[in-house]
């Protein structure tokens, strides 16, 4: 008999979805003699420990253990470091994230805002005496220093604890140095705001001035005893941060690296390794046009590499543009309806691969994750494979079926793969491409298997997941629940096992859960991706679609259709009830953005435009100016609407003023603030019980009860 204490809500709140435990940020040393990589004792443990692996016998260690180096004492984050957590989505506690020297002997990571190294071949670690609270620490390549920022200012100490100084301090209130500013981290992958020269004598440094960036106040009404929380938030059609790039010595003379700010305001990424000079990314703010450009340090001068333009947007990847060993270019493009890789100026992949990825450029190869494009022979519905390619051609790394992820120096691959079949990542460590370890899992069994049928729903081969109950002997049409995210940077069709175990105890319920990755969503071309170009509804056609082929040849009850998801699934979720009542008969919408001009400006602009600009696009993709709202001939379809009232993400605002809007039409719904929780959830209470409690909707609403 399952109990309240082991059922899956439960279960799935206190591992935080079965992660806990999972071995991850894995990082080889060249001489392939050791993997470093984070993993807490056990599948409900939330601290990370700081481990070693020694790749000649399987053996490890562990570096650096939290508990031991605080003494026990609980962790006490400051608010930056909170910040930044919330950014990468990250849950964990303990050393959620570390950096080291270039031979991987030094480590530096930062806990309660302490600073502390490890020398990684003895196992050992310290803490390094400095001003606090340190953010974001990481040791020069030759392994002599450790740079950090302390409220607003980028230091450095040398590794043994000496010299701690500041490099560039603020000037005024607003201004940084080292970190980097919201929409960098929230939507451009960059998380870092400094980078090391290869010779470890200077860097490179992000000056941010958030002045112009509109100040929103984010309050806890539950504490109202408790001042509000003062946020920088750019909002689209607003200021944005100021950002300025330095070469500071460590003697702290600074060099200010020239570019057409005005015209390119975005630095979206940064390279700086032995194979050439320093390298950025920088975009305009339309996202229409970008250069890629190299800098000379001693000078700050900048001359243009390459140039992209694109007339809808250029989408940013992970792991490019940097530099070869031989000092060509390396970077992905939209060319020809395809996502391909580039080095140099030749294009080495075709329409037959959709590049997802560079993980590693070495003299013979480069290592890219890509799903299969729209020309590829056969469907691969949720995979993501590892493939070798060079000018001689294309080498599939990763069979099995699934998603794969790697990290590589030298002849050592660390290989992390998920399928549908096993949970969890089997992750091994192979060298030149034969397996020498394993890294073990900690993590909690689910105790279920999704009943998941991967496929393509509709004429435009939509991506689709279907699962039934597990008990479900297929005799009679089940009520249809669409879980859904749907929209840019979010595929949720994929090809393993953890990912659809929320929907499949959905399905046990008594529902035909259905996940449909329609156009916006990445994975296939890029055409598909901007498809949602200044209008993000096209995701809702989609989700239609998908949802009434796939009942042609499944046992759906489409009387009964409901829809739930979070961010822009909740969007979505409470388009679907306010514009297609005809086939939606219930909706969950979880953290919603109601408003888009209450979006971050790269994210939303990339899109939609500027209010200003487009206003027709903002209006016709908000939910609080649906012309549906006042509309009597249209049903009135149950809608709950949750929000955490601490998100610095989608601010609590956009559910209050759908609220207020559903209100003033006179439609019924239902509000579950959140005290305390922000765009994540990961107080193990709120969570269960949100699970629960949308069930318990669902049935209400659907007449299951």
């Amino acid at each position: 008999m399952t109990t309240e204490a082991d059922s899956f809500p439960r279960r799935h709140a206190r591992t935080q979805r079965f992660t806990l435990g999972a071995p991850r940020s894995f990082t080889v040393a060249p001489d392939g003699s050791r993997v470093v990589f984070l993993r807490s004792s056990s599948g409900t443990d939330r601290a990370s420990s700081l481990w070693v692996l020694d790749t000649e016998n399987g053996a490890e260690r562990v570096a650096a253990d939290p508990r031991a180096l605080l003494g026990g004492a609980s962790e006490d984050l400051p608010p930056e470091e909170r910040a930044r957590r919330e950014r990468s989505r990250e849950g964990g506690a303990g050393i959620v994230g570390y950096a080291t020297d270039t031979a991987v002997e030094l480590a530096s990571f930062a806990l309660s805002g302490r600073l502390f190294a490890a020398e990684l071949r003895a196992g050992t670690a310290r803490e390094l005496p400095v001003a606090g609270p340190v953010i974001d620490p990481r040791p020069s390549p030759d392994g002599r220093h450790v740079a950090y920022v302390a409220q607003g200012a980028l230091r450095v100490v040398g590794a043994e604890g000496e010299g701690d100084r500041a490099l560039a301090e603020p000037e005024s209130e607003g201004v940084s140095y080292g970190l980097a500013e919201f929409i960098a981290a929230e939507e451009m992958g960059r998380s870092r705001g400094f980078w090391w020269a290869p010779e470890s004598d200077r860097l490179l440094v992000a000056r941010v001035d958030d002045t112009p960036v509109s100040r929103w106040w984010i309050s806890d009404p539950a504490h109202p005893e408790r001042e509000p929380q003062r946020v920088a938030y750019p909002a689209a059609g607003t200021g944005n941060a100021a950002v300025r790039l330095f070469v500071i010595g460590l003697d702290g003379v600074r060099t200010e690296v020239v570019w057409d700010r005005a015209r390119y305001p975005y630095l979206a990424h940064v390279h700086w390794s032995a194979a050439g000079a320093p390298l950025l990314l920088v975009q305009a703010r339309d996202q229409r046009s970008q250069l890629f450009l190299a800098v000379a340090p001693e000078s700050g001068a900048t001359r243009m590499v390459h140039a992209d333009e694109d007339p809808t947007w250029l989408e940013l990847f992970a792991g490019v543009p940097r530099w070869s060993p031989s000092g060509q270019l390396v970077r992905i493009a939209d060319e020809g309806g395809a996502r391909v890789l580039t080095v140099g100026e030749r294009p080495l992949t075709g329409p037959q691969l959709h590049v997802r990825a560079v993980l590693d450029v070495s003299d013979e190869d480069v290592l890219i994750s890509a799903s299969a494009g729209e020309e590829a022979a056969e469907p691969e519905t949720g995979q993501v494979h590892l493939y070798r390619v060079n000018e001689l051609g294309v080498e599939r790394l990763s069979q099995e079926p699934g998603v794969h992820s790697a990290v590589r120096t030298g002849g050592v691959t660390v290989l992390a793969s998920v399928t549908l079949d096993r949970p969890g990542a089997h992750v091994r460590v192979l060298r030149d491409g034969k397996q020498v370890a394993t890294v073990p899992s900690y993590a909690e069994d689910p105790g279920m298997s999704p009943r998941v049928r991967l496929t393509e729903g509709g004429a435009r081969r939509i991506p689709c997941a279907v699962l039934m109950p597990r008990d479900y002997a297929g005799d009679t049409p089940l009520p249809v629940l669409m879980d859904p995210y749907g929209g840019p940077h979010g595929a949720r069709v994929l090809a393993a096992h953890n990912t659809h175990l929320t929907s499949q105890w959905f399905a046990d319920q008594g529902f035909a859960v259905i996940v449909a990755d329609g156009r916006g969503t990445p994975g296939r071309s890029p055409a598909w991706e901007k498809a949602v170009h200044h209008d993000f509804t096209v995701s809702l056609d989609d989700q239609v679609e998908a949802l009434q082929d796939l009942a042609k040849s499944h046992p759906l009850d489409l009387s009964r259709v409901a829809i739930r998801g979070w961010s822009y699934g909740g969007w979505l979720a409470g388009l679907a009830v306010l514009r297609r009542p005809d086939v939606f008969h219930a909706g969950i919408a979880g953290a919603p953005v109601t408003d888009w001009r209450l979006y971050d400006t790269h994210y939303t602009e990339r899109y939609l435009g500027t209010p200003n600009g487009q206003p027709t696009a903002y209006a016709h993709s908000s939910l609080v100016t649906d012309e549906g709202l006042s509309s009597p001939a249209a049903p009135h379809r149950p809608l709950m609407i949750v929000h955490g009232l601490a998100d610095d993400n989608v601010v609590a605002a956009h559910t209050l003023r759908l609220s207020s809007a559903l209100l003033a039409a006179g439609r019924p719904h239902e509000v579950l603030p959140l005290s305390g929780v922000t765009h994540m959830t990961p107080q193990e209470q709120v969570a269960e019980n949100l699970l629960l409690l949308q069930v318990d909707f669902l049935k209400r609403s659907l007449g299951l009860t």
